[in-house]
């Protein structure tokens, strides 16, 4: 899994790392209000929402070094998850009645040994205290009321799903966005509220979710007018389609103000096992397709919004396949849109998930001790080009000094240009671009640009795989062998022509993207 975290790193190249507070919206981005400029979400999940109703991990390791683990890493924010109740029904009971009650005797240890201050703290003031120090490191926090009643989520039928559901009152909710919002109207690295993680269940339906989302979102900005204010959608916050045909219409309530966010994984609208039984090409293009129809148009046309994809993740021991085959294709569409974004999940563990105790988080970037990453860690930089990135192992494309094309890590890197199929592969301001030799061979450099070799188109149905033609005739990809050298190839298209609707080989070494940057990182 050592090529999700070349990936993470990869889509860091897009933020901007200094920024003046408070946020707002222009047009489908982000913002710094003071200069208008792009700040763009790099976040990760920490969770606080559950039965015990303390930030994750807090018995492993001290809180400031969790910040600092989250701000060496690169992350620019962390979304915090809160549960409504929590402010509402328990605001007065301490964080050692909290872990009594649960007889978490083993975790309060733990909280004596590393974090012995937060222990006579009630819950919300241990929460503003992870708060402070998470804002300390200059790292934003974005506010997820993610549950009313705290318990692991997400279940249909958990009685958190939908407004009127067993433990969602939605006036009580609205009353606990008010109180968490007027709380840190005056913390100014909390940035930004979301409504309600995941709605779902069988009372969903299109008219109450309108009525209360209105609602929800003037009860955050009367309370706190400077936070973005944060939307999801039905069906686990996947389909946004409703807006298509009636606007929320809250642009003159909240100007500047409206983010809404998805969220994704391999099990998400579908079986997991497509990844591992379908032809990987096509579930790629129907996945990504999707998420535009459901979700992603809201980017575009007449009156785009910021779209930020709150929730994505994998089982980061590396063997779950679809899992893996998953996250290629998502992290170069996120790189290709340019979304913000939060990992699922910083924590490794649990203080109690579903009765258990201590349980390990696998999609978790720290281990069970939270010492320290599940994956080591490569550092990252980048150039303000168009890149050409090889998703499945977070590399990019390059030439040495010998013009040499090779794979290497996303650092001084080489900006490449295609105007699309027909056209070449051009290395940004030279003469020269790619040429394919022959199957299997490497490809190499040519100031012969428009000779048949050197025209490049994508493969059909296939959003990145790009093909040419060897002086045989013979069609040829890109292709990148993650298991043996950095040197990119020329080889027959895998499911590409007649066959590939039925074919079901891993295409992914063949996967490349052109992806578009303005900044530099160090």
């Amino acid at each position: 899994m050592n090529s999700f975290v070349f990936s993470i790193l990869f889509l860091f190249l897009f933020a901007k790392f200094s920024y003046s507070l408070p946020l707002s919206t222009k047009s489908r981005w982000v913002v710094d209000t003071l200069t208008g400029d792009r700040v763009k979400f790099k976040c990760v999940n920490w969770p606080a929402h559950l039965k015990p109703m303390l930030a994750e991990g807090l018995d492993k390791q001290p809180l400031n070094r969790i910040v600092e683990h989250v701000a060496l890493l690169g992350f620019n924010c962390v979304r915090l998850t809160w549960a409504t109740h929590m402010f509402t029904r328990y605001s007065t009971k301490t964080v050692m009645q909290s872990f009594k009650d649960l007889n978490l005797t083993k975790a309060i240890k733990g909280l004596e040994e590393n974090n012995p201050r937060v222990l006579d703290l009630t819950v919300v003031d241990a929460f503003s205290v992870v708060i402070d120090v998470i804002g300390s490191y200059g790292v934003m926090v974005v506010l997820d009321n993610h549950v009313s009643e705290p318990m692991w989520c997400c279940g249909s039928n958990d009685g958190n799903g939908f407004f009127g559901d067993k433990y969602f009152d939605p006036r009580e909710w609205r009353r606990g966005l008010s109180i968490v919002g007027n709380r840190y109207a005056h913390t100014p690295m909390v940035v930004a509220m979301s409504l309600r993680n995941e709605l779902r269940g069988p009372r969903q339906n299109v008219t109450e979710w309108y009525k209360w989302v209105r609602k929800g979102a003037r009860s955050i900005h009367k309370a706190n007018c400077n936070v973005l204010v944060i939307i999801s959608s039905l069906h686990y916050s996947i389909d946004f389609t409703p807006l298509k045909t009636e606007p929320l219409g809250l642009d003159s309530t909240l100007p500047n103000k409206i983010v809404y966010e998805t969220h994704r994984y391999s099990f998400t609208a579908g079986p997991k096992n497509q990844w591992l039984h379908q032809p990987l090409n096509q579930v790629c293009d129907n996945v990504i397709r999707g998420i535009n129809k459901k979700a992603g148009f809201l980017t575009t046309g007449s009156d785009p919004a910021p779209l930020f994809i709150t929730e994505f993740g994998v089982d980061l021991r590396g063997g779950d396949r679809a899992d893996n085959l998953f996250l290629t294709c998502y992290m170069a569409y996120l790189a290709e849109m340019d979304l913000d974004w939060a990992l699922w999940a910083l924590q490794g563990s649990y203080y109690l998930r579903e009765g258990v105790q201590n349980v390990d988080e696998v999609f978790g970037l720290l281990d069970n001790n939270w010492a320290g990453l599940r994956n080591p860690d490569p550092k990252s930089r980048s150039w303000n080009y168009t890149f050409l990135h090889h998703p499945l192992t977070g590399r990019c494309i390059k030439n040495n000094d010998m013009n040499q094309i090779y794979a290497g890590e996303c650092e001084g890197l080489t900006g490449w240009s295609h105007a699309g199929d027909g056209a070449p592969i051009q290395l940004s301001s030279t003469p020269w671009c790619l040429m394919v030799v022959g199957d299997g061979l490497p490809v190499k450099l040519t100031t012969n640009c428009y000779e048949k070799q050197s025209r490049w188109k994508s493969v059909r149905n296939s959003r990145f795989q790009f093909t040419n033609e060897d002086e045989n005739g013979v069609n040829l990809c890109l292709d990148l062998d993650p298991s043996g050298s950095s040197t990119i190839l020329s080889k027959k298209c895998i499911c590409a022509g007649g066959g590939a609707s039925k074919c079901l080989k891993n295409t992914q070494s063949q996967w490349f993207e052109f992806v578009y940057a303005n900044r530099r990182y160090f």
